[in-house]
């Protein structure tokens, strides 16, 4: 994240240079991270250009009432899981009117949760055409690091999409398979 003398992330500008180079926008749904994906954005200048908004959703039943994710999947599952990621991102996209939602969703310390260790972390993006891409990270660290790490990948999940697969169909939906760790 922010550096001394660095007010936002290096991906943090290049996902809203490649936003507005779309004429796209994007909305964050937050869990674990607490605003500080939406914090990352708009520290960039020019973010009034792409960012709609953001929702803190740390309560659960807040990610079933304001981000519309299934209650029976976070009864059967609790909060930390990839479809609940994916859910709040599609729920958060829909709710602020964006091209593109992301979603953190995680267990960040320093007790596990629904039955997930610390360090267990799903991140999500849902775009245009149905399009779904969750990650599930095994990250180590103090909780601000979990935190840090966590923003730092939906980021980058996001420009992955924005540039890597600029007009590809991609319908292909990770549900937790692939791991990433710093």
């Amino acid at each position: 994240m922010s550096t001394a003398g660095e007010t936002y992330t290096p991906a943090a500008s290049a996902v809203l240079a490649a936003l507005v180079a779309r004429g796209e926008t994007v909305a964050a749904a937050e869990s674990l991270t607490g605003g500080l994906v939406a914090a990352e954005l708009t520290a960039a200048p020019g973010a009034s250009r792409s960012v709609r908004g953001s929702v803190t959703a740390y309560a659960t039943e807040v990610k079933a009432a304001v981000l519309d994710v299934d209650g029976e999947l976070l009864a059967r599952r609790g909060a930390v899981d990839g479809d609940v990621a994916e859910q709040m991102a599609r729920g958060v996209r829909t709710l602020l009117g964006a091209d593109w939602g992301l979603a953190t969703t995680g267990v960040a310390g320093p007790e596990p949760q629904d039955g997930k260790p610390v360090g267990t972390v799903f991140v999500a993006v849902a775009g245009p055409g149905e399009r779904a891409r969750v990650r599930e990270l095994s990250l180590d660290g103090e909780r601000s690091r979990i935190r840090s790490e966590s923003v730092r990948s939906v980021l980058e999940l996001l420009l992955n999409e924005l540039t890597e697969n600029v007009g590809a169909k991609d319908t292909e939906h990770n549900g937790g398979n692939g791991c990433l760790q710093p």
